[in-house]
């Protein structure tokens, strides 16, 4: 009987447009930034509903929530998680599929009264996103023990508060323990949120791992001047200097081909006038590859540009690192298990890396992890015209639920 059981698709598809109420933007999108007002709301809703599937529920000192479903025997749950949170103009599905899709999991075996031998666990990590607070991350960081509480809570925003006094405010600084989980397996399910396996017609990604990551930020800082009567060969233009970091970030990438990417996602000129020499530039460079040598190449290449760019124009540069991530395999076993029940269900299937960073990365360092992706709609995602198929959700539903159930026997 177990092996014959579906998710509803459409309860669950129900349950991803009333989480999206939460935060809701009036364009369509969602903006529920970590630890604000909208996360509590939508925190507050996922937790009602993981209580009334008769869920245990607890939460950590960083803000992280499991709740547990006992099994027939005590011991390590199969945990089920993602995040709630999203980027200021993020869509309904980033994150919320992973943790909605395992409480559809729980009512799935609810409805159809099956007990499994170890303990399921539904989680959703505080900060994934690291659009209010970075690191990204952090949530599960704390939770696996591999960054101190007190780094997270200290972690300032944004808008200039701390992570520990906004848990606090919206009452999810809790007791449980963090740094020691106990944790069988980790699988997550998630949208794609790039164009292959729409564009190659795939409905399911057995992900391989998750591509290293490396932020920087750069403060260039020259001298603010008129743009009339300042000679070129004496100015000290900081906007100059970040644009020529940002097209040799570009080089970098297509000189190295493969899987770098680079991208700067951030650029602020100051004083920022039409008529005056930048005085100031702050930007940020995210670059990312599967490999780990070849991203250290990648960023050694980059910061030796941007010392003698600066040096060149007589402009100061300080570098400061904001996240990095080395690569991260996923447990091929689970891998191979994602790959078969997709060929199982006659759902066609491709292995692939993922391009984001995800939970999973950090949970795959104490345990066996693996994820599961569905596509995403012109592979576009963090925008609020962000889109998967209710059948594609169901489906990866559908692999998540056969796939869980048998770690828990």
């Amino acid at each position: 009987m177990r092996q014959n059981l579906r998710v509803n698709g459409a309860r669950l598809w129900s349950r991803l447009q009333r989480l999206a109420e939460e935060g809701a933007r009036p364009d369509g999108g969602v903006c529920r930034l970590a630890l604000s007002d909208a996360d509590k709301a939508g925190r507050d809703l996922v937790v009602q509903w993981m209580r009334e599937l008769g869920l245990t529920v607890t939460i950590d000192a960083i803000g992280n929530v499991v709740g547990v479903r006992r099994g027939e025997e005590d011991g390590a749950p199969v945990m089920i998680g993602s995040h709630i949170d999203t980027v200021a103009t993020g869509g309904r599905y980033d994150g919320a599929l992973g943790v909605l899709g395992g409480l559809e999991v729980i009512e799935t075996l609810n409805d159809a009264g099956v007990v499994t031998k170890r303990p399921l666990a539904v989680a959703f990590f505080t900060n994934e996103e690291g659009a209010r607070f970075q690191p990204d991350m952090f949530g599960s960081l704390v939770f696996t023990g591999a960054m101190a509480l007190e780094t997270a809570l200290t972690s300032v925003s944004i808008d200039g508060r701390k992570a520990g006094e906004e848990l606090k405010r919206i009452g999810y600084g809790g007791d449980a323990p963090v740094g020691k989980p106990n944790v069988h397996a980790y699988v997550e399910l998630h949208v794609e949120q790039g164009p292959t396996l729409e564009a190659e017609g795939f409905a399911i990604g057995a992900v391989e791992g998750v591509q290293g990551i490396s932020w920087t930020e750069f403060t260039l800082t020259g001298q603010a001047n008129h743009a009339g009567t300042t000679p070129m060969r004496m100015r000290h233009d900081a906007g100059y200097v970040a644009a020529a970091i940002a097209v040799h970030a570009r080089r970098i990438a297509d000189e190295l081909g493969g899987d770098q990417v680079a991208t700067v996602g951030a650029l602020t000129l100051s004083p920022n006038l039409v008529n005056v020499v930048a005085e100031r530039a702050l930007m940020t460079i995210d670059l990312r590859n599967t490999d780990n040598e070849r991203l250290k190449q990648a960023e050694a290449r980059l910061m030796s540009f941007a010392v003698k760019a600066a040096a060149g124009e007589g402009v100061t540069l300080e570098a400061r690192s904001l996240a990095r991530f080395d690569p991260v395999p996923f447990a091929p076993h689970l891998v191979a298990r994602v790959e078969a029940i997709a060929k199982a269900f006659d759902l066609p299937v491709k292995r692939l890396p993922s391009g984001a960073g995800h939970d999973a990365q950090m949970l795959a360092a104490i345990c066996p992890a693996c994820m599961i992706f569905t596509p995403s709609a012109g592979g576009i995602s963090h925008n609020i015209a962000e889109y998967t198929k209710p059948e594609d959700i169901a489906a990866g539903a559908d692999v998540l639920l056969r796939l869980v159930t048998e770690l828990a026997e």
